[in-house]
């Protein structure tokens, strides 16, 4: 597998646990006991921190990548494996 590859797909997976990583560590007003700004949506963090959802992604995006570089290389779990539906039945002669 080319770098380029692997890069593409560590950038997919990145993405992927940056959206996965987003409600985790977040608190709200209430659950601070902050007072709320008048307009605000009560579900709104009160203190976001896209550092640590980037570091928490880059991490999550490092494992699964080198998991699916090695179940490349090794063919662990192929599409074969993945074949769960049963065959189409035979066509009939006409």
């Amino acid at each position: 597998m080319q770098i380029t590859s692997i890069a593409a797909i560590y950038f997919l997976f990145f993405v992927m646990s940056g959206f996965l990583m987003l409600p985790f560590g977040v608190k709200t007003a209430d659950e601070a006991g902050v007072e709320k700004v008048p307009g605000q949506a009560d579900s709104a963090p009160i203190d976001f921190q896209p550092g640590k959802v980037a570091a928490r992604a880059s991490v999550v995006a490092a494992v699964a990548t080198a998991l699916f570089v090695a179940n490349y290389s090794y063919g662990w779990v192929t599409a074969a494996d993945l074949d769960f539906l049963p065959k189409p039945p035979a066509a009939a002669a006409s």
